[in-house]
This record gives structure tokens, sequence and C-alpha cells, in this order.
């Protein structure tokens, strides 16, 4: 974990915790916030509605790290009491509530895993049926008369539901309330959410304001898309890289995934500075850098966080020895075609192995990240090979020819 601790400025500090939000309600708050020179309590919610983590909830965990890192002291919010109620964000149905054993099975799972990425020493692990269980009949009858039904069906939800003539349970209307009720009872000076929590960020700044406290920040943060670079990770579309996954698998996973999505990763995930990840992809650009070594690099940080470096190591060696080779038929076509001291265009070579019907499409292929040489991605259409000795050419998942120049 990087050291920012000596980051004091308000400038540096903003540099750090705006890296990769979606937005922040508002700037100058949050900059009056941080000028005050105090640490600040830095509040985020989990429900314990699974009992895994994946790589789309470690993006708040990244930036909770880099508020520590900063000197702010984070709490780390297990919605027990929530979670009975399901957060009905994004659903069109009526969540089932969980019991009260899943709840405190997931909640302990929870704990272990978030200190893979923070320091046990500076979090503070709160749980809100610590003060959400305390609350009278008057005390909520009070909090529901402080949101009308016509401010609740402005959540696209909820809205959707409603026009749709799906059911919407009153219950539900108490979860944005008692999210916001959580700010008030832990003083939160900032709050960090998904961009699909806005509304419920939004509550809690709402409640603090009418009691008379100074209203939190909010900063939201992307979704992160699952492996296939569409859909929101999500255990239930099985795009998923589970952080207490075995070393080879969530290295395995890493390497699936696209060189652009591949980015959006080093952005939200990595430790590495934005400088240098510019100079990775200028690398890639230029040609020097292969995306492969790029992606290892990606792949073994992640392992490395949620095991070690040894067990990186290893899950980069286990790669390279089963899944590369995996990938081989046990015939493979061979094309000779004689040797020169000239340099042969690989959407050239492509065609002459009849793996493509042309240049043209050779040049497509290569660009939509079809083609391997050697078993390395080629993402230059006007990459040069050798003409002499053997290339192994690879486009697509099962079309292979060896190349032989004699």
């Amino acid at each position: 974990m990087r050291n920012n601790g000596a980051i004091k400025s308000v400038d540096g500090q903003l540099a750090v915790i705006m890296r990769g939000c979606e937005g922040v309600v508002s700037q100058e708050e949050l900059e009056k916030k941080l000028a005050s020179g105090r640490p600040l309590k830095i509040k985020v919610g989990f429900d314990p509605t699974a009992p895994d983590l994946h790589l789309g909830h470690t993006v708040l965990l990244q930036k909770l790290r880099q508020f520590q890192q900063l000197g702010h002291e984070v709490l780390f919010l297990i919605g027990d009491f929530t979670a009975m109620i399901g957060d009905p964000t994004g659903k069109s149905e009526t969540r089932p509530p969980l019991s009260r054993e899943d709840v405190v099975r997931n909640a302990e799972t929870y704990k272990a895993q978030v200190f893979k990425m923070l320091d046990p020493v500076k979090t503070k692990i709160v749980f809100n049926s610590d003060w959400l269980g305390q609350l009278s009949s008057y005390d909520m009858i009070r909090l529901a008369s402080e949101l009308t039904v016509a401010r609740m069906l402005e959540r696209d939800d909820f809205k959707k539901r409603f026009h749709a003539n799906r059911p919407i349970s009153i219950h539900e209307f108490f979860y944005p309330l008692f999210q916001g009720y959580d700010s008030v009872a832990m003083q939160a000076d900032v709050e960090i959410g998904g961009t699909d929590q806005l509304f419920n960020l939004l509550m809690g700044r709402e409640l603090q304001r009418s009691r008379g406290m100074e209203p939190q920040v909010i900063l939201t943060t992307p979704l992160l898309e699952g492996l296939d670079g569409v859909n929101k990770m999500s255990k239930s579309l099985g795009n998923y890289i589970g952080i207490a996954e075995p070393p080879e698998q969530i290295f395995g996973k890493v390497m699936s995934v696209s060189d652009e999505l591949m980015f959006r990763y080093y952005e939200l995930l990595s430790d590495l500075s934005l400088g240098e990840i510019a100079d990775l992809k200028k690398g890639m650009a230029e040609g020097w850098l292969h995306p492969k070594a790029v992606k290892v690099r990606l792949a073994k940080e992640l392992v490395a966080r949620f095991h070690d470096q040894t067990a990186a190591d290893a899950a980069e060696q286990h790669f390279e020895q089963v899944f590369a080779k995996r990938e081989l038929p046990d015939e493979i076509p061979e094309k000779i075609l004689p040797a020169q001291e000239a340099a042969v265009a690989l959407p050239w070579l492509l065609k002459e192995a009849r793996l493509v019907d042309s240049t043209s499409d050779g040049r497509r292929m290569i660009q939509q990240n079809a083609v391997t040489v050697n078993g390395e991605k080629a993402a230059d259409v006007n990459l040069q090979l050798p003409a002499s000795g053997e290339v192994l050419l690879k486009v697509g998942k099962r079309r292979f020819c060896k190349v032989l120049f004699v």
C-alpha cells in the first residue's frame, strides 16, 4: 500500500480523492472540510446480502484506502439492520428480506475480506442495528414524516415499478431513510457510494441538515463492468472476479478481459499513479509494450493484494504453463514460405497462411484483438515479422497455422 500520508495540501488530497470518481456533492464543501486539517469521518455502507465480495465492491474499498493513506478515519458500516429490508436500488421487484442468521454469517465474512485492503488499525467497523434497532415506533413515524411519497417516487426504480403496476412495499420506503439516518448517527463528513446509490446518499445530507448538522459530502464512484465489458460486475451474471477466489482464478479472469477494460480496471483498482498508467497506454500504442505484459502486471497486482506476492508469481507461472499451452490443438496446419531478409507484414502473412481471406480482413481481425503471434496478442496492424524460422499464428479461438520460412 502506498503511503500518501505526507500529502497535506488540499489540492494534493483532492487529486488523490477525485481519481476515478463519477461525481461530488459538493467539491467546494469537500475543500472546506479538508482545509480544516482535522481527520474526516469517511462513511461507506455494505449490506451483508451475500457472503463474498468481488472487484466491483473494491472500487469503494480502494477509495477508502486512499482516504486512510491521507490520514482520515474510515467508518465501515455493515448494514445488518437494513439488510433485513433489502436495498431496492435497481430492482424491479420487492427483494425478499434476509434472516438474522444469514445477515450475521455474511457480516462476519465481510469483516474478514475488507481487511485484505483496509488497514484494520485505521478502520472502525460499525453495525447500524446499534442505533436503528433502538428506534421506537414514535421515532419511526417521525422519521417517515420527513419524506413525501412524491419525493420517494422520484427514484428511478420506484418510478418504473409504479408506472408498470409492479408492487412496491411500504417498508422499502424506509431503506433510504434509514441509510440517511446512519449518516446522522455516525456524524459522517463524507459518504461514498456507487452512482446507483445517489438518491440514498442525498438522503443523508437532508437528514443531517434538518438536524442542524453540517451535511456530508457525497462522492459517487462508477459501477465497474464485469468480464463481459458491458454489464455491471455481478455474481448473479457470472461476470465477476471474487476477491476470495484462489490466486489462479483471479489471475486467469483478469487475463481474459479486453485491453480497453483492462485500463478501466487500472484506473479504478490499481495503486499505480495516473501518470504510470498513461505510460503503459503510451507503450502499448507505440508498440514497445505488449498488451499481454501490461495485463500480467495488473493481474499480479490484484492477486498480491488479496493473497501475497508469492501467490501472484505462482499464478503467473501456472497461467503460462497450463492456459497458454492448453490453447494449442494436437495438430496444427503448416505453411512453408521462402525465407528472406526483408520483414513481412502480419496482415499479409495471415492471408498467406489462409487464416483470413484478405489483408484488409487480417487488419480487421488484428484491430478486434483476435490475432496472436507466438502466443502473444498482436495489437499493431502494421506489425512487421522476420521472414525466418517459425511463426505460430492464431486467429480467433480455433484457427491456427505454423508458418515455416525455409
